[in-house]
């Protein structure tokens, strides 16, 4: 199928001139975000939680940007806040030239189409009471599509993402967790996007249908010139579908580059902490690696530490390190934040 297909109007695409830069598809700044803090047996309100603390990137269209870290680092929130299910604290996000970060609803929804999420348990993200027609034809009812048009395009989408359109009308708990998941994608496609945000698409799978469902999204990005946000833990696959990565530490990005010269060269000590962690497949070369552990828990971003907040864990932390925030500066042709990269 090609993208000739698709159901309703696409935003024109305009090539850039000869020898210039197009411009980014995506151009996050200085995105935040703070939850209220819980209160206390007082009845007093906590600090507040900053979840994401002035992120920044810029994503090109037909690219796709890793962001990874451990558990509770923000990245998660990050993917909510680009596609408006959650309102940003502060920051701006520009999606082809306009800062969407502000608009009210309805001036978003003719934009929606163009930006969609795929999330992480594919069976909770399914409405149970819903046939799989209804699930990926909804998006196109709400811009409008008729209901005949909607379930032609939602057979269309079964049979691209690896499915049988036979099974149309069938539920959710009638699927594996692998189908369920190209349900989900094949919903994300519904409304023909230009981008889409990707939270640990396949960590709720087991590791032979990871395979397949990255292969699946690596194809449609080829076929259609999707960019994917792409939200993991799993360094591994992030190395493998992934042009850059971004690696978060409580909230904020510490480190992000192209693929290739961060994996080889990791600047940042949290990030080759991370790298030491992925295995090998060589088990002479697993044997001869040295394995990094960190120390500690990542501390509570109710109370993030003075200075870097990497420091109480990091092995190689100088006593500016625990006074001075450090910003993001190239170092070896990517941003790191780290006095001692």
């Amino acid at each position: 199928m090609t993208t000739a297909n698709r159901t309703g109007p696409d935003i024109a695409r305009v090539p850039a001139a000869r020898g210039e830069t197009p411009p980014p598809l995506l151009r996050v700044r200085d995105l935040a975000m703070a939850f209220p803090g819980k209160r206390t047996a007082t009845g007093r309100r906590g600090a507040p939680v900053r979840a994401v603390d002035g992120v920044s990137f810029d994503l090109e269209a037909g690219r796709t940007l890793g962001l990874v870290g451990e558990s509770g680092c923000g990245k998660s929130t990050t993917g909510r806040m680009l596609v408006r299910l959650l309102e940003p604290t502060s920051g701006s996000v520009e999606f082809d030239g306009r800062d969407i970060s502000r608009l009210s609803q309805s001036a978003l929804r003719p934009l929606r189409r163009n930006l969609q999420m795929v999330f992480q348990d594919p069976h909770s993200s399914l409405n149970p009471r819903q046939t799989v027609a209804r699930i990926i034809s909804d998006p196109l009812l709400v811009q409008g599509s008729s209901a005949a048009d909607a379930r032609r395009r939602a057979a269309e989408l079964m049979e691209l993402v690896g499915l049988i359109p036979e099974h149309i009308d069938r539920y959710p708990h009638e699927f594996s967790g692998g189908q369920a998941q190209r349900i989900g994608i094949a919903r994300s496609l519904s409304t023909s996007p230009r981008l889409i945000v990707a939270d640990e698409p396949v960590s709720a799978l087991d590791v032979s249908v990871q395979a397949q469902i990255v292969n699946l999204m690596e194809r449609l990005r080829a076929e259609l010139g999707l960019a994917y946000v792409f939200i993991a833990h799993d360094l591994s696959v992030v190395k493998r579908v992934s042009d850059r990565v971004a690696v978060m530490y409580l909230g904020r990005i510490v480190e992000m580059g192209d693929k290739k010269s961060l994996y080889e060269n990791p600047q940042h000590p949290y990030t080759r902490a991370l790298l030491s962690a992925v295995p090998l497949p060589d088990p002479a070369a697993e044997r001869r690696r040295e394995r990094i552990v960190l120390l500690g828990d990542p501390p509570s971003p109710a109370a993030p530490p003075p200075g870097c907040t990497f420091h109480p864990r990091c092995p190689v932390a100088q006593e500016i390190c625990r006074t001075e925030r450090p910003l993001l500066r190239t170092v070896a042709s990517r941003e790191v934040a780290c006095h001692m990269a």
